[in-house]
């Protein structure tokens, strides 16, 4: 694999901006300028209550919360989304407001594309045992893709989506470094 990369995406609604924890959105300051803290190892912008409100107020259905049925679902689409093309699939978290994968793919694709993959076949597969939500999607429009530059980074990554809290499904593929079989974990 050329490229190996930490993509992450959130469902529809569970972390808005503003929110307390924290958040890379842009948004508008007073006077109107679009602002966004987004460069990795800087400060991110956090805890505005009014912004989150207003968010709030702009959804168009409930928010997304992933079951158990549905995070296995998604473990089998993204497999086999990775198989189709030709990607080499290391791990996958699935919580229940949010995903991780880390993906090793030939040349240099987009990785917008490469999440955006994921999220589409991830939808159509939970589209066809669900429906679709209030919403009208799963997701979150956007995400998170962190270039992974070196064995070492990936390996961090790979923990990284082993150690989240309170995850639905855990998946990794066989890593000797780590000691990993491969196959679910949780």
């Amino acid at each position: 694999m050329d490229r190996y990369w930490l993509l992450t995406s959130t469902t529809y609604g569970s972390w808005l901006p503003g929110d307390e924890r924290g958040f890379v959105s842009s948004w508008r300051d007073q006077s109107g300028q679009l602002v966004i803290h987004n460069i990795p190892g800087t400060p991110y912008d956090a805890d505005m209550p009014a912004l989150e409100r207003n968010a709030e107020e702009l959804l168009k259905g409930d928010p997304v919360r992933f079951t158990l049925a549905q995070a296995e679902a998604l473990l089998g689409q993204f497999l086999e989304t990775a198989g189709c093309r030709g990607w080499q699939l290391l791990a996958v978290g699935i919580m229940a407001t949010h995903i991780h994968l880390v993906v090793g793919v030939p040349g240099d694709p987009a990785p917008k594309k490469i999440l955006g993959d994921f999220k589409s076949y991830g939808s159509r597969a939970l589209n066809r045992r669900w429906g679709k939500p209030a919403s009208g999607t799963w997701w979150t429009l956007k995400g998170s893709k962190r270039k992974l530059p070196n064995d070492d980074a990936v390996l961090a990554a790979v923990k990284y989506v082993l150690d989240q809290e309170y995850p639905l499904v855990i998946w990794t593929a066989p890593i000797p470094e780590l000691e990993l079989p491969g196959g679910r974990v949780v």
